[in-house]
């Protein structure tokens, strides 16, 4: 494997990038480092491309994205988000803490699904580009009330997007609150390593280092197991291709769909970003290899693509030509005692990094 020898550097720049019903200017900043280029909307902290060179040098945008603000307003699938307050779902839109029952906002049936019908994907977050040593990058921020979306406690959040030198891109999340909450951030970014207009995604080769899933009921709500992986479907812990084994006849398959679910990264919550999952496409040579501090990843098929709205390469996206690898927390961990907790109380911080590197073969 080789990897990207250092580009030139592209401080931060902002342009207009449409407006809300409401008047509001949404900005696109454009950064670059080693290689690695990226596009970012104020609104939803949407990550609108990252381009990263192929084996022969030729870059092509790896994630899906809309060209237009229109197009982000009239999606219901997350592409590029930020995602919060609570990545993925919480049962029946409520959970207790302290004593307390809270009612929150249900998307995605009768379950709260990433935060809500009004959750950070489609908030307007405040940005600012950096340049310091040999990075670049955009710090986003935006604070949450007491009772958003249901959630207790006004939450003030800082995001950081990073371009290092050798071309990756890192993501460091942490939050405060006033009073005991919740919290579980993540980026829904959409991968296809072909390039984003290139078709399906199911013939990259995927590896995650998980021994064990969390197995899902009715909603994809975890059921509390944590489930061993081997001799299933959902055995990625050598290189597979994502699309061999996912129409098998599983129950587990069935209920999402395809691959929906909560992987168990055998490393547990760690200080420091650790190997999660790898990516590569055969065809192109690119290679995503993905680190985290999170317990958990989600890898989602794109099973609910359904052609609309036209993709920013000027194709319609269609079931499964992309994936999302999201680093978090368990799924419906407020109601799941045994799960690691994802509790926030005054005077914490919650911290959350990941780093995806870029690399060819």
């Amino acid at each position: 494997m080789t990897t990207k020898h250092p580009h030139q550097i592209l401080p931060p720049v902002s342009e207009p990038f449409g407006r809300l019903a409401d008047g509001t200017e949404i900005r696109r900043w454009s950064l670059g480092n080693g290689g690695t280029r990226l596009s970012v909307l104020s609104y939803g902290g949407i990550v609108q491309s990252l381009e990263t060179p192929d084996r022969h040098g030729r870059h092509a945008n790896v994630s899906l994205g809309f060209g237009s603000l229109d197009g982000y307003l009239a999606s219901d699938g997350f592409l590029g988000a930020l995602v919060g307050r609570y990545g993925n779902r919480i049962a029946e839109s409520q959970f207790k803490l302290d004593g307390t029952r809270h009612f929150l906002s249900a998307a995605g049936g009768k379950h709260t699904l990433h935060g809500g019908a009004d959750g950070f994907d489609r908030r307007v977050w405040t940005v600012h580009g950096f340049a310091r040593g040999g990075d670049v990058g955009l710090i986003l921020t935006l604070t949450s009330p007491d009772g958003d979306m249901g959630f207790p406690g006004a939450l003030r959040v800082r995001v950081v997007y990073t371009l290092t030198a050798s071309g990756a891109w890192r993501v460091d999340y942490e939050a405060v609150t006033d009073k005991p909450t919740v919290v579980n951030l993540t980026s829904h970014v959409y991968w296809n390593l072909a390039g984003e207009s290139s078709g399906s995604a199911l013939d990259h080769e995927l590896s995650l280092a998980a021994s064990r899933m969390t197995p899902v009921r009715t909603g994809l709500i975890p059921t509390g197991r944590l489930a061993p992986v081997a001799g299933t479907p959902f055995d990625f812990r050598r290189p597979t291709p994502v699309g061999s084994r996912i129409d098998a006849d599983s129950p587990q398959l069935r209920h999402a769909g395809g691959y929906d679910h909560n992987w168990v990264l055998d490393k547990g919550v760690t200080a420091t970003p650790r190997p999660a999952a790898t990516l590569r496409d055969p065809g192109s040579g690119r290679v995503m290899r993905v680190s985290t501090t999170e317990p958990g990843i989600q890898f989602y098929s794109g099973n609910s693509l359904d052609g609309s709205p036209v993709g920013s390469g000027g194709r319609a996206y269609r079931r499964r030509d992309g994936l999302c690898l999201e680093t978090q927390h368990f799924p419906d961990a407020p109601n799941q005692p045994a799960f690691p907790s994802t509790v926030l109380r005054p005077g914490e911080a919650y911290r959350s990094s990941t780093v995806h590197a870029f690399a060819v073969t």
